[in-house]
């Protein structure tokens, strides 16, 4: 059974990967190239783009009165995201040295680029930024999270989760006692994988 449950990860991770190279074949599609994590679009195509940016007065007198009322809400997130984000960086910096668990690198995580499109007003730009560092802030820490778990509790749950993140397939079944203490200082340092991963 745990054969099989590391060829249906191990195909998954070749489907994440496929998805990640169709992605970047868009790159010729839309006419850009990434130079140093910097996306840069041929003149024509920002050209184009500029063209079909919406003004400021148009997208504001456009957009639904309740949007523009909870816009103080969403952006009081990023108060508590801000401060995971700071309190994350320090725990890891602190004791994955310890427990001798890699890093998480923030920066394949909180992406931010959208504000290259030269489509977007300032005003859709800001949002883009925040989207991207807030959903960035959740799947870093969801990273940093899991690598923890992995090391203090690796053992899956009885319950079906949502989601899994990518330590959850190195735990231990839910009741495999025996498997546990046989071999949880192996588990906890079962990180070799992270070492042959391709940078996304």
């Amino acid at each position: 059974m745990q054969d099989n449950l590391q060829i249906l990860l191990d195909r998954i991770r070749d489907l994440e990967n496929e998805l990640v190279e169709e992605i970047e074949k868009k790159e010729k599609d839309f006419s850009y190239e990434i130079r140093r994590r910097k996306v840069c679009f041929e003149r024509e195509a920002r050209r184009q783009h500029r063209a079909l940016v919406k003004k400021i007065r148009h997208y504001l007198l456009e957009a639904a009165w309740l949007n523009i009322l909870t816009t103080p809400v969403i952006w009081s997130c990023l108060v508590p995201a801000v401060l995971m984000d700071l309190v994350l960086t320090v725990y890891q910096s602190i004791c994955f040295p310890i427990y001798r668990i890699p890093k998480v690198a923030r920066r394949d995580y909180i992406i931010i680029d959208r504000h290259y499109l030269a489509y977007l007003n300032a005003i859709e730009k800001l949002n883009c930024v925040y989207c991207g560092y807030f959903n960035g802030v959740i799947q870093y820490a969801q990273e940093v999270a899991g690598r923890t778990e992995q090391y203090w509790c690796p053992i899956k749950h009885a319950v079906k989760l949502k989601s899994l993140h990518n330590r959850y397939r190195t735990f231990f079944d839910y009741g495999d006692a025996e498997g546990y203490r046989k071999r949880i200082e192996e588990v906890r340092q079962a990180f070799d994988d992270l070492k042959e991963q391709k940078p996304v």
